[in-house]
Protein backbone atom coordinates (compact mmCIF):
# COMPACT_ATOMS: atom_id res chain seq x y z
CA UNK A 1 0.00 0.00 0.00
CA UNK A 2 3.02 2.23 0.20
CA UNK A 3 2.93 5.72 1.67
CA UNK A 4 0.21 6.54 4.18
CA UNK A 5 0.01 10.25 3.29
CA UNK A 6 -3.30 11.20 1.76
CA UNK A 7 -4.85 7.84 2.59
CA UNK A 8 -6.71 5.61 0.19
CA UNK A 9 -8.61 2.40 -0.21
CA UNK A 10 -8.58 -0.79 -2.25
CA UNK A 11 -11.30 -3.25 -3.15
CA UNK A 12 -10.36 -6.92 -2.88
CA UNK A 13 -12.36 -9.92 -4.03
CA UNK A 14 -13.62 -12.19 -1.27
CA UNK A 15 -15.83 -15.19 -2.15
CA UNK A 16 -19.38 -13.84 -2.67
CA UNK A 17 -18.69 -10.66 -0.71
CA UNK A 18 -16.32 -7.70 -1.07
CA UNK A 19 -13.37 -6.92 1.19
CA UNK A 20 -12.51 -3.23 1.54
CA UNK A 21 -9.20 -2.11 3.00
CA UNK A 22 -8.63 1.59 3.71
CA UNK A 23 -5.77 3.54 5.23
CA UNK A 24 -4.79 7.02 6.35
CA UNK A 25 -2.35 8.89 8.53
CA UNK A 26 -5.10 9.30 11.16
CA UNK A 27 -7.98 7.08 12.20
CA UNK A 28 -10.42 9.75 10.96
CA UNK A 29 -8.76 9.77 7.53
CA UNK A 30 -8.78 5.97 7.31
CA UNK A 31 -12.47 5.92 8.26
CA UNK A 32 -13.24 8.50 5.55
CA UNK A 33 -11.55 6.30 2.94
CA UNK A 34 -13.32 3.21 4.29
CA UNK A 35 -16.63 4.99 3.57
CA UNK A 36 -15.55 5.95 0.04
CA UNK A 37 -14.47 2.38 -0.61
CA UNK A 38 -18.02 1.16 -0.06
CA UNK A 39 -19.37 3.62 -2.63
CA UNK A 40 -16.70 2.61 -5.16
CA UNK A 41 -18.07 -0.92 -4.88
CA UNK A 42 -21.48 0.45 -5.90
CA UNK A 43 -20.46 2.86 -8.69
CA UNK A 44 -17.59 4.92 -10.11
CA UNK A 45 -16.83 7.58 -7.47
CA UNK A 46 -15.64 10.03 -10.13
CA UNK A 47 -19.15 10.13 -11.64
CA UNK A 48 -20.77 11.36 -8.41
CA UNK A 49 -21.16 15.14 -8.22
CA UNK A 50 -20.63 16.71 -4.78
CA UNK A 51 -23.82 18.77 -5.07
CA UNK A 52 -25.50 18.01 -1.72
CA UNK A 53 -24.29 17.63 1.86
CA UNK A 54 -25.37 14.93 4.29
CA UNK A 55 -24.44 14.49 7.94
CA UNK A 56 -24.35 10.92 9.22
CA UNK A 57 -23.78 10.07 12.87
CA UNK A 58 -23.06 6.69 14.42
CA UNK A 59 -21.80 5.28 17.66
CA UNK A 60 -20.48 1.99 18.92
CA UNK A 61 -19.17 0.27 22.01
CA UNK A 62 -15.80 -0.16 20.26
CA UNK A 63 -14.27 0.85 16.93
CA UNK A 64 -15.47 -2.26 15.11
CA UNK A 65 -19.04 -1.75 16.33
CA UNK A 66 -18.81 1.93 15.32
CA UNK A 67 -17.67 0.98 11.80
CA UNK A 68 -20.43 -1.61 11.48
CA UNK A 69 -23.09 0.88 12.62
CA UNK A 70 -21.75 3.62 10.31
CA UNK A 71 -21.81 1.33 7.26
CA UNK A 72 -25.36 0.25 8.13
CA UNK A 73 -26.47 3.90 8.37
CA UNK A 74 -24.89 4.64 4.98
CA UNK A 75 -26.70 1.65 3.45
CA UNK A 76 -29.97 2.98 4.90
CA UNK A 77 -29.19 6.42 3.44
CA UNK A 78 -28.86 4.81 0.01
CA UNK A 79 -31.96 2.65 0.48
CA UNK A 80 -34.13 5.58 1.58
CA UNK A 81 -32.76 8.42 -0.57
CA UNK A 82 -30.65 6.69 -3.26
CA UNK A 83 -27.87 8.99 -2.03
CA UNK A 84 -24.29 8.33 -3.18
CA UNK A 85 -21.29 9.87 -1.41
CA UNK A 86 -18.41 11.23 -3.49
CA UNK A 87 -16.31 12.89 -0.78
CA UNK A 88 -16.02 13.13 2.97
CA UNK A 89 -15.62 16.76 4.03
CA UNK A 90 -15.23 16.06 7.74
CA UNK A 91 -14.94 12.98 9.92
CA UNK A 92 -14.99 13.74 13.64
CA UNK A 93 -14.30 10.69 15.75
CA UNK A 94 -14.55 10.95 19.54
CA UNK A 95 -14.63 8.63 22.50
CA UNK A 96 -16.77 9.52 25.53
CA UNK A 97 -18.74 7.72 28.20
CA UNK A 98 -17.22 4.40 27.19
CA UNK A 99 -18.42 4.61 23.58
CA UNK A 100 -17.09 5.79 20.22
CA UNK A 101 -18.96 8.44 18.23
CA UNK A 102 -18.50 9.71 14.69
CA UNK A 103 -20.01 12.65 12.86
CA UNK A 104 -19.43 12.38 9.12
CA UNK A 105 -20.09 15.32 6.80
CA UNK A 106 -20.15 14.06 3.24
CA UNK A 107 -20.99 15.40 -0.20
CA UNK A 108 -22.66 13.60 -3.07
CA UNK A 109 -25.92 13.29 -4.97
CA UNK A 110 -28.85 11.00 -5.63
CA UNK A 111 -28.31 8.00 -7.87
CA UNK A 112 -29.00 8.76 -11.54
CA UNK A 113 -29.04 5.65 -13.76
CA UNK A 114 -28.17 7.84 -16.77
CA UNK A 115 -24.85 8.93 -15.22
CA UNK A 116 -23.95 6.41 -12.52
CA UNK A 117 -22.72 2.98 -13.46
CA UNK A 118 -24.63 0.36 -11.50
CA UNK A 119 -22.08 -2.13 -10.18
CA UNK A 120 -23.30 -4.13 -7.18
CA UNK A 121 -25.62 -3.22 -4.35
CA UNK A 122 -24.14 -3.37 -0.87
CA UNK A 123 -26.74 -5.18 1.24
CA UNK A 124 -25.15 -5.19 4.68
CA UNK A 125 -22.06 -4.66 6.77
CA UNK A 126 -20.47 -7.70 8.39
CA UNK A 127 -17.99 -8.31 11.19
CA UNK A 128 -16.27 -10.98 9.09
CA UNK A 129 -12.55 -10.17 8.76
CA UNK A 130 -13.17 -6.71 10.25
CA UNK A 131 -10.00 -5.23 11.63
CA UNK A 132 -8.86 -1.74 12.66
CA UNK A 133 -5.21 -1.23 13.52
CA UNK A 134 -2.28 1.17 13.56
CA UNK A 135 1.11 0.26 12.13
CA UNK A 136 4.19 2.42 11.57
CA UNK A 137 2.28 5.69 11.81
CA UNK A 138 -0.55 4.59 9.55
CA UNK A 139 -4.13 3.55 10.41
CA UNK A 140 -5.77 0.67 8.56
CA UNK A 141 -9.41 -0.40 8.37
CA UNK A 142 -10.52 -3.65 6.79
CA UNK A 143 -14.08 -4.91 6.49
CA UNK A 144 -16.32 -7.11 4.36
CA UNK A 145 -19.68 -6.06 2.94
CA UNK A 146 -22.42 -8.43 1.85
CA UNK A 147 -23.43 -7.89 -1.78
Amino acid sequence: MGDCAGGGFQILEHTADVLIRAWGSTLDEALSHAVLGMYEVMTDLSSIRPSEMRVVEAEGVDLENLLYNLIEKLIILFDEEAFLISSVESCQLTQRDGAWHVVLEARGERYDPERHESRVLVKAATYHMMRIWSEEGCWFIQYVVDI
